[in-house]
């Protein structure tokens, strides 16, 4: 047996890890930020059916433009939003793997501000592109000042806002992202993945959009539409930005069951995002849960909490792993993230907290 590095692999691969999240088969996993509420009996029943049909043409190729998928996303997000201004792939992963691979590459740049989403720099470095880590403020929060100054200083190619963050949680005003556009010289994105779980009045990106032909908004349907599985994410921009990824996307790279199944959960978008508000509702109670254990509890506008305080993460983690719950240690000392579950993983979690050892005197990051 050899390891890939035996291989002749690109240099600029060697010592890589790759992406990676424990799974495991336990009752309460809370570990990475899935929608743990299950899709209605009725939304899967019209799933089913509008699979089943497009599996009857299953043996030609499946619309290379996906032209109902985009025209539903476009919908669902209004804004003024059409079609042209939609782009889809498998999981916004994907979605931000092209972008890279349009606008970033080799001699050019992509830059974010860490801590955050881990998959960003591997995305980045599986496409040549350089990236570059700036940092953030006091308990994570990026100033338009700060922002600025970074982005004049790399003059990155390609700039990738997480708002609101994983994986701290932190919301983004718009005034950075508008900040960000006027400074950078080549595309910003702004990574919504987490939108929905932000308070109903908080305003999108999706409004900063017209005249503004180099900024890209990604959203997914894993999080909210509890469509994780199904490996549905897409972008809204000005029609040009779709025009660039079709220069790098694979032929019909979103097979006609995805494309089905992504529809028909469109079609029930109210009931599908009802399970929002209790989402919302239990990573508050967690919020208040583990203020009240001494927690340092760090504002979200997502599904998950990051909360700092913890003496030894990996110990807390396995801990709780020995009582059925997962967790993630994503790397901040003295922190741990937890996804927001049912209210029943929700309970099961905060006494388990409850029964640990106290928490470190100093919660700070």
């Amino acid at each position: 047996m050899i390891s890939f590095s035996d291989l002749p692999i690109r240099d600029d691969l060697r010592g890589k890890t790759p992406y990676g999240a424990p799974q495991a088969p336990v009752p309460v996993a809370l570990n990475v930020n899935e929608n743990t509420h299950p899709i209605p009996d009725d939304v899967v029943a019209d799933v089913l059916a509008s699979v089943g049909e497009a599996l009857k043409t299953a043996n030609r190729y499946p619309d290379r433009e996906f032209g109902l998928l985009r025209e539903s996303l476009a919908g669902y997000l209004g804004n003024g939003l059409d079609a042209s201004n939609i782009w889809a792939a498998n999981g916004s992963n994907e979605v931000l793997q092209q972008i890279l691979q349009a606008f970033g590459g080799p001699g050019r740049s992509a830059l974010g501000f860490a801590p955050t989403y881990s998959m960003y720099p591997l995305l980045a470095s599986g496409t040549g592109t350089a990236w570059i880590a700036s940092d953030r403020g006091p308990d994570f929060v990026i100033t338009a000042e700060h922002a600025v100054r970074e982005i004049t200083e790399s003059k990155p190619d390609v700039v990738i806002l997480c708002a609101p963050n994983n994986p701290t949680g932190t919301p983004l005003g718009l005034d950075v992202v508008e900040a960000v556009y006027d400074a950078a010289q080549g595309m910003v994105v702004v990574d919504e993945a987490y939108a929905e779980f932000m308070p109903q009045d908080a305003p999108s990106a999706l409004t900063l959009l017209p005249g503004r032909e180099r900024l890209v908004v990604s959203r997914t349907m894993s999080k909210a539409f509890a469509f994780a599985g199904v490996r549905l994410g897409y972008l809204a921009a000005d029609p040009a930005v779709a025009d660039a990824l079709r220069l790098v996307r694979l032929p019909y790279h979103l097979s006609a069951l995805t494309q089905a199944a992504a529809v028909a959960a469109l079609r029930h978008s109210d009931e599908m995002l009802a399970t929002v508000h209790d989402i919302v509702a239990q990573r508050d109670r967690i919020s208040a849960g583990l203020a009240a254990l001494g927690y340092t509890v760090h504002e979200s506008g997502s599904n998950f909490v990051l909360f700092g305080g913890v003496r030894d993460p990996h110990e807390t983690f396995l801990a709780l792993k020995e009582r059925g719950i997962l967790v993630r240690d994503v790397g901040i000392p003295n922190h741990l993230r937890v996804s927001a579950g049912t209210a029943e993983e929700t309970g099961i979690f905060l006494d388990a907290m409850a029964e640990l050892a106290r928490p470190a005197a100093s919660g700070a990051a």
